[in-house]
């Protein structure tokens, strides 16, 4: 019958058990941890044959569950060897070498057990089976040698080093040997390990272990000539930092001092620098034990070649590096007797050998030093005049002189050939120069090579050149006028300067004006200068002309400079330039005060400004308000009098001056009134 779906209750249960709980009975139902089972005690023969029945028939149900289980096979033989039955301890590992052969553990645990228990021969024939299967395992070699040495048995060892030596093993095989012979009390039989461990490795350690042991012979001789043969026998890439120090410090430590220095300076010649640090921390260590002054200089300026030469790998576009790194060459140059200039020629021709990468100025500015430098060198202390001429040939070809060019290389060309004494060599070269990339140094050092030679014709021919050049050079107008004065061609000087200030444009006028101005006062002539000043204000009202015209005025009369300053001030008055009339004001106040004249000097006060602190509102760029900014404005005699109120104004501000107790603020407010 069909009873239907019960409907079970999925309320939750009025007692939760939670997961600590379950942990917690968990833990209270484990056993005791300190409960060991009861040892057990045999008493008769039948009682131990059961036992190893027992025991025997788990180990081989556990290997045969798991016949790989190395573990099992070793507990299982170790457990035989307990029962000092050594037959079956022996079929145990027997069985477990069937099973891996290559297993070094089964090997080293079977001749162990054999060792232990003083079966000699057995141990033999288990080490003899293990090196035959496995000769690269360097354990079983090194069991097997020590073995026979505790045995006393050194013939068996020394067969034992020599069957593990044919199969040419690493430096420790051989390291092992030469102790072994050592404590032999075999020396001569330890030199020919080495003679052997050489020819099979020939590799620095290995010549440096055999120099050692020679050394540590007292054989000094043989020790050398060790030495000495690795560095004929090995590759050249081969004699590192290490042999050569080796060998240093071997001859120091012999008394061969000189000896030491000669091997430290052909191996910092041979290695490339980046694999020579350590050898010259050594070299410095020995020159400052035992060199002198010059040998440590010689150490360190060694040590400079190495930094400079590791920055220049790494960029070899670093000028400064290169300008360090010749004048290092050149001091040594400098402090031999006999100096050779090649190494220092090397480093030029290395430097000006990268060529800035692209045609930029600013690139080349620091390389065309360089040139300059060795064009220098070559003259003044190799003193070859020849090459430092083939020096700047060399430079001017590198240049660009389309896109731009050095005026320096030209005109240090130029020098030259005048130092050799060849002018026309010179006249072309600046000629040339000129026409092809003409610049203002160009021009100004041809003139002034030609007014050393006193030919004026010829500068004045430049002069036309330069001026038809830049037109708008003010200071290229002056020095040919100054030529001319110098010269007393007082017309040609005055054409020149009426041609200059004529020009539609000029790069500085106010000097020019200045120079042709101060010209004709040293003349002596005022009309012309009075000419002068109206030309210039006709072109500009710039208060610094009316003080210089009034200060010229004044030194032909007082009243002609007042006339000048009244005419002055009413321009300035009319145009309301207020700073420039107050600052033409002070230099009359100032030139009145100075001829000691109190009633022009009440004058010139009566015309000075009251000055006063404003606020004036600030804007952005576009148009925000930012605030206000405060500035001192003039209030002028003649505005006062339109502004009553401005009186009143000024007291209250004295007033609130006063109240606040700033003393400055108080001296500028009564010296404003």
């Amino acid at each position: 019958m069909d009873r239907g779906h019960e409907v079970k209750n999925k309320q939750p249960a009025p007692m939760q058990i939670t997961a600590e709980q379950i942990l917690r009975e968990a833990r209270e139902r484990q056993e005791d941890e300190n409960y060991t089972a009861p040892a057990q005690k045999i008493t008769d023969p039948e009682e131990l044959a059961v036992y190893r029945m027992r025991e025997r028939k788990h180990f081989e149900d556990r290997l045969r569950m798991n016949r790989n289980a190395i573990g099992t096979w070793l507990k299982y033989a170790s457990f035989e060897e307990a029962q000092r039955d050594f037959e079956r301890a022996r079929s145990v590992y027997e069985r477990a070498l069937d099973v891996d052969h290559r297993n070094t553990t089964i090997w080293l645990k079977y001749a162990e057990m054999e060792m232990r228990n003083r079966h000699i021969n057995r141990a033999r024939n288990v080490w003899d089976r293990a090196v035959t299967l496995m000769p690269r395992v360097d354990q079983f070699w090194f069991k097997f040698a020590y073995m026979e040495e505790m045995l006393g048995n050194l013939a068996g060892a020394r067969t034992v080093f020599d069957r593990w030596c044919e199969w040419e093993p690493d430096d420790h095989a051989w390291s092992s040997y030469v102790r072994f012979e050592l404590r032999a009390n075999q020396p001569a039989r330890a030199r020919k390990v080495h003679e052997r461990w050489v020819s099979c490795h020939n590799f620095p350690r290995a010549w440096t272990k055999w120099a050692k042991f020679e050394e540590k012979q007292g054989e000094t001789a043989l020790a050398r000539a060790v030495y000495e043969g690795a560095l004929q026998n090995l590759d050249e890439r081969d004699h590192t930092e290490e042999l050569f120090i080796a060998f240093a410090q071997f001859e120091e430590r012999a008394k061969e001092t000189e000896r030491a220095r000669v091997i430290y300076k052909y191996a910092l010649d041979q290695l490339p620098k980046s694999k020579a640090q350590e050898l010259y921390k050594k070299y410095v260590l020995f020159e400052k034990q035992h060199g002198d002054r010059s040998g440590i200089e010689d150490v360190i300026n060694s040590k400079k070649r190495f930094q400079y030469e590791e920055v220049l790998k790494k960029d070899p576009y670093m000028y400064d590096t290169w300008y360090d790194y010749v004048r290092l060459e050149e001091s040594f140059v400098a402090d031999a007797v006999n100096p050779d200039f090649a190494a220092a020629r090397d480093v030029y021709e290395r430097a000006i050998a990268k060529v800035p990468p692209a045609p930029e100025k600013r690139l080349w500015r620091r390389y065309i030093y360089l040139w300059l430098r060795y064009a220098i060198f070559e003259e003044l202390i190799a003193k070859e005049p020849q090459q430092a001429r083939l020096v700047l040939e060399n430079c001017r070809r590198v240049v660009p002189h389309s896109s731009f060019t050095f005026a320096k290389v030209w005109v240090h060309s130029a020098h030259l050939e005048v130092r050799m004494g060849d002018l026309k060599a010179a006249r072309k070269l600046l000629g040339y120069a000129i026409g092809r990339c003409p610049k203002e140094k160009l021009f100004k050092e041809y003139i002034q090579l030609e007014l050393q030679l006193g030919e004026v014709p010829r500068c004045r021919k430049l002069y036309h050149q330069y001026l038809q050049w830049n037109p708008t050079n003010c200071s290229a107008w002056i020095s040919f006028a100054e030529l001319e004065a110098s010269l007393g061609e007082l017309e040609r000087c005055r054409a020149i300067y009426d041609l200059a200030i004529g020009q539609p444009s000029l790069d500085m006028p106010e000097t020019l004006w200045k120079s042709y101005i101060d010209f004709e006062i040293a003349q002596g002539e005022t009309e012309r200068t009075r000419a002068l000043y109206r030309a210039l204000l006709d072109r500009t009202k710039h208060v610094k002309v009316w003080i210089s015209f009034a200060k010229f005025e004044a030194e032909q009369s007082a009243d002609g400079a007042a006339a000048i300053f009244e005419e002055a001030e009413a321009h300035f008055k009319e145009t309301a330039q207020k700073e420039e009339r107050v600052l033409l004001l002070e230099s009359w106040l100032e030139m009145e005060a100075a001829s000691g004249d109190e009633s022009r000097v009440g004058a010139v006060k009566a015309r000075m400004p009251t000055r006063l602190k404003k606020k004036r509102p600030l804007e952005s760029e576009d148009g925000q308000p930012m605030g206000w900014e405060e500035y001192y404005d003039y209030i002028f005699p003649e505005e006062q009098a339109k502004a009553p109120s401005l009186k009143i104004l000024e007291m209250a501000h004295k007033w609130k001056k006063q109240k606040t107790g700033d003393p400055a603020e108080q001296e500028a407010a009564s010296g404003s009134a």
